[in-house]
């Protein structure tokens, strides 16, 4: 569930790099805020726009199956059946495909949109750059990126609850309930979920820098940049993982206990609440915060590897 965003590897000013917000959820975005640091540096090497996101489809794709247990583990907690029901520590691995397939074609649909959408933002303040712009036009990254992450996300899920055992199966199954629509299936709700996300990171995180900074007397390094980018994604990811349980069981097709859909984020949290208790919200919590943190390192080496040539 993240958005390859290594554009931001590219040579840019202090100016812009202070501006810069978070551009997605997920495990790259500590990374890609430690590499803005480091690529502002005047040595810098640059990095060509395609061959920063091919080292970005490269270093998601790797992080996405190395730490994929954890993401069935999340899963298979907020299912509604309940951890060991819906496969325990078996099979952790089931569904890795679709979202090996879907990390690239996620990244490319977001920046497509957000680089679309930054000229034209700044064009309507008057040529001004201010820091919400780039939050606004990484909100319609997330909304563009969802258009794939949805549906690679339904199969994947489904999956990893032992729905179903293999991918024809899946894809038949899911087209034949109500069509092409069945694939996005929690749509709006990971639109909820994306975009609060950046907008809780990004203080935290230039927070964190500016103490860091005043603590050392200089600038932070690179892999400082990380570890500031890791925590504040830890605390966003905690913070919304009410959104991603309801996401989850609309992605399953789960029942309440009256045997009715999940329909609507907001009355999806109140039924939850109603029917399992306020902390059934944060099931899944320590692998969706585990998931984040860990692979913000991952990412920001192999990434920085990649667009260095090491």
């Amino acid at each position: 569930i993240y958005t390859l965003s290594l554009h931001d590897a590219l040579p840019i000013s202090r100016g812009e790099q202070r501006d810069r917000g978070v551009q997605a959820e997920g495990t790259g975005s500590s990374a890609y805020l430690a590499m803005a640091d480091e690529s502002s540096s005047e040595d810098a090497p640059k990095v060509p726009f395609t061959l920063a996101l091919i080292a970005g489809g490269c270093a998601g794709t790797a992080v996405d199956v190395a730490l994929y247990p954890l993401d069935t583990l999340r899963t298979r907690m907020q299912a509604p059946e309940g951890f060991m029901k819906a496969g325990g520590f078996s099979g952790v691995y089931n569904g890795v495909l679709a979202t090996a397939l879907g990390a690239a074609p996620g990244a490319a649909m977001f920046f497509s949109a957000y680089e679309g959408m930054k000229p034209r933002l700044q064009a309507l303040n008057g040529g001004k750059e201010h820091p919400l712009q780039h939050s606004f036009a990484a909100s319609c990254g997330e909304v563009a990126a969802c258009l794939v992450r949805v549906p690679t996300a339904v199969v994947t899920q489904r999956m990893q609850v032992g729905q179903y055992q293999n991918y024809p199966q899946a894809i038949k199954a899911i087209y034949g309930e109500a069509g092409l629509m069945t694939f996005y299936t929690g749509y709006w709700t990971t639109v909820a979920r994306e975009i609060p996300f950046s907008f809780i990171q990004f203080p935290i995180y230039e927070g964190l820098k500016k103490g860091w900074r005043k603590i050392q007397g200089s600038d932070t390094t690179p892999m400082q940049g990380a570890v500031c980018g890791s925590i504040s994604g830890a605390i966003s990811s905690a913070v919304t993982t009410p959104l991603d349980v309801v996401k989850t069981r609309m992605m399953l097709g789960s029942k309440t206990a009256t045997g009715e859909a999940y329909v609507g984020t907001i009355n999806s949290l109140q039924t939850i609440v109603r029917e399992e208790g306020a902390l059934a919200l944060f099931k899944g919590i320590g692998p969706r915060v585990g998931w984040i943190t860990i692979g913000g390192y991952i990412f920001f080496e192999i990434g920085r590897a990649s667009c260095r040539g090491r």
